[in-house]
């Protein structure tokens, strides 16, 4: 999925928001800086300068790091102190972070840095803000951050680079660039890997020498966390809109009842994402055939699956949207440490400290979880065999499984989410001499968000094949308008499964098509709104 055009922020002033990034997710972005962060960037500057030159002892800049706190550091050694800073701490294993991640790093890191809080100097930011520029990204391991005296690691492989040290990869075509949604540890062909002085090389970036506090202003800071996080957050938001247009599908092919949608019945139970989850419904199954032929067929009730779609996919849309306004507070924070003020005085504090972020990165996990497990529950239900429609959902059972084993891969899918949404924020371990006594876990909440995410993607990506194959046993009535909208759209990639075929390339076709909003936007072309 690559988006056409390239978008450039202004950094320096105003706050970042979700909203604001929404689109920029599959796009190229680029930044400039105002001439007034730049001022106030110098005067941080001056004062850690200053301070160092009245013989304070201020930790980090002239002192050991965490355990080796209390040994202080000549004047002469300082550069070398952040450099081997940067060095120790890039220890990072795993799969690499996916590149829109390690892009969303950068640009939190150079907001971050901008307010003006955290001493460093104006060419350290303008060679981060080249690399961005570039689309240089560095290489960055998805594990070995504690999220506690900030993404230690991770931050350490993103700095590496402007030091002349580790790897980065690069658009292959100069002005191209590879965006999208791309899986992480897998190898992008539109990029190539480099090491990061050849690729500076190239792009026409040199490597700085770090000065004083500089390297662990770079280090210190949520910027992996608040990355995945909001990355998350934008994808989970789209994901609730399909999950909506993708359970009408299947009420619809189910031959559910619509009665559990009456507004009625959520205005005494006023949540505010069921209320909007029922107002989809009702949008989206608006001048239905084949609610209307059954209308007084004298069924009681559906399974829960079904009656209660409002009540679960609201309630997962309420932890959402909780999670987007810590994530939000975040993106817009100085988590460094220590932090100077202009006043002059250099405070060391907790601001790195992940606490906020684990904690709703954890809510949003369950809350993903919770979505696709509905969702395999309804994908179960259509193909038992209710109601006029064939077991698993094929014309000649037996001879044929049809879409049987779709449920399968759903169910294996469903089960690791439940073994992931374990909290990672209620394990601390004792790091660095007990000088770090509690630490948050987040970057474990935030790739295990990431993983069930993907996971509840695919979930619904298969319900979707199946409904589409229900709807197809209804011809000729015809569902309500989202559901036909929806309809067409998958019919427009993937054909009727008349007989036994490998439909393994289709699910990953059918992921895309989520990922991309394929079916959200021609949905509301047909319908007046969708929340």
């Amino acid at each position: 999925m690559h988006a056409q055009g390239e978008t450039t922020l202004t950094l320096g002033g105003g706050p970042l928001s979700l909203e604001l990034l929404d689109p920029l997710l599959e796009q190229k972005l680029t930044v400039t800086i105002g001439e007034g962060a730049w001022q106030r960037v110098q005067r941080s500057r001056d004062i850690v300068e200053q301070a160092i030159a009245d013989g304070r002892v201020l930790y980090g800049i002239n002192t050991g790091f965490g355990h080796l706190k209390s040994i202080t550091i000549p004047n002469d050694q300082l550069e070398q102190l952040q450099e081997n800073l940067v060095r120790s701490h890039a220890v990072g294993v795993g799969a690499p972070a996916c590149e829109q991640v390690v892009r969303w790093m950068i640009l939190f890191k150079l907001h971050s840095l901008l307010q003006a809080h955290s001493g460093v100097r104006r060419e350290t930011i303008e060679l981060l803000a080249g690399m961005f520029n570039a689309d240089c990204l560095p290489i960055v391991p998805s594990k070995g951050s504690l999220g506690a005296s900030g993404d230690l690691a991770p931050l350490a492989h993103m700095t590496l680079p402007m030091i002349g040290e580790g790897k980065v990869t690069i658009p292959k075509a100069k002005g191209q660039r590879a965006v999208g949604l791309s899986p992480r540890g897998l190898p992008n062909p539109e990029r190539t890997a480099l090491p990061a002085k050849e690729a500076f090389a190239k792009l026409g970036l040199k490597p700085i020498k770090l000065q004083s506090k500089e390297g662990l202003a770079l280090l210190n800071g949520t910027q992996y966390m608040s990355a995945m996080a909001a990355v998350c957050v934008i994808r989970a938001r789209r994901l609730a809109k399909h999950a909506d247009i993708i359970a009408a599908m299947s009420l619809e092919g189910f031959r559910g009842s619509a009665q559990p949608f009456d507004e009625r019945l959520h205005k005494i139970r006023p949540h505010a994402g069921s209320q909007i989850v029922a107002a989809n419904m009702r949008a989206l199954l608006a001048d239905s055939e084949i609610m209307a032929s059954h209308a007084d067929c004298g069924r009681v009730q559906d399974p829960y699956s079904f009656r209660c779609i409002p009540q679960v996919h609201g309630a997962s849309r309420d932890a959402i949207e909780h999670a987007a306004g810590i994530v939000e507070t975040e993106i817009n924070s100085v988590t460094d440490n220590p932090i100077i003020f202009d006043n002059g005085d250099i405070i060391s504090g907790g601001n790195f400290h992940g606490q906020s972020l684990a904690l709703v990165m954890d809510y949003m996990a369950i809350a993903l979880a919770e979505i696709a497990s509905i969702a395999e529950r309804r994908t179960y239900l259509l193909l038992e065999g209710r109601d006029d429609l064939p077991p698993m959902l094929t014309k000649d059972p037996g001879i044929n499984s049809g879409l049987m084993m779709l449920q399968y891969t759903s169910a294996a899918l469903v089960n690791e989410n439940k073994v992931l949404a374990t909290p990672a924020s209620i394990d601390t371990i004792t790091t660095s001499g007990g000088q770090e006594d509690h630490v948050s876990m987040g970057a474990t909440s935030a790739n295990k968000l990431m993983t069930i995410l993907e996971n509840a993607e695919t979930v619904l990506a298969i319900e979707m094949l199946c409904a589409a194959q229900a709807l197809d046993f209804r011809a000729p009535l015809k569902p309500g308008v989202g559901p036909r909208a929806a309809h067409k759209k998958a019919r427009e990639r993937f054909e009727f499964v008349r007989s036994d075929r490998v439909l393994a390339i289709e699910l990953s076709s059918a992921v895309e098509m989520i990922r991309a909003q394929e079916l959200t936007s021609s949905v509301a072309s047909a319908i007046e709104r969708l929340l």
